[in-house]
């Protein structure tokens, strides 16, 4: 059953929100593939603006100081490990390459969060068995 997540999603750096606890903030980090290679950093995370959780990396690869860059969406379920200066993902990147792109000139929101998550082979967090990853949460907005 489709759901729609066009109003519930939104860019943390967008929405007046932070992480509770600052060390655990990993926007800027950079992002290895399960082999250990460098996919880019995390240019921001899109939180569920309802449940206040975040629920998609966005990074950020190539270009040229940020010109030219390519985001891509990875779901926070593929999230391996975390350390001081970088995010590990269980996903190679192989498979990160040829997930869905998006353009927002083209692509529905919610269609697109939906395929990204079937395509890495994870329940979305709005379908009835997706369950909320144990991953910081950006505390409600008073």
């Amino acid at each position: 059953m489709p759901h729609d997540t066009t109003a519930i999603l939104v860019k943390l750096s967008d929405s007046g929100q932070t992480i509770a606890d600052v060390e655990q903030d990993v926007r800027g980090r950079r992002v290895l593939d399960a082999d250990g290679d460098d996919l880019g950093k995390v240019d921001d995370l899109l939180i569920d603006r309802e449940e206040h959780k975040v629920r998609f990396l966005r990074v950020e690869h190539g270009g040229i100081l940020g010109i030219g860059a390519t985001a891509t969406f990875l779901p926070v379920e593929a999230v391996g490990d975390v350390s001081d200066d970088t995010v590990r993902v269980d996903l190679t990147r192989e498979k990160i390459e040829q997930a869905p792109t998006y353009d927002p000139e083209v692509v529905e929101e919610a269609g697109y969060y939906e395929d990204v998550y079937w395509y890495y082979g994870y329940a979305p967090f709005f379908s009835p068995s997706g369950v909320a990853p144990p991953y910081p949460v950006p505390p409600p907005r008073r």
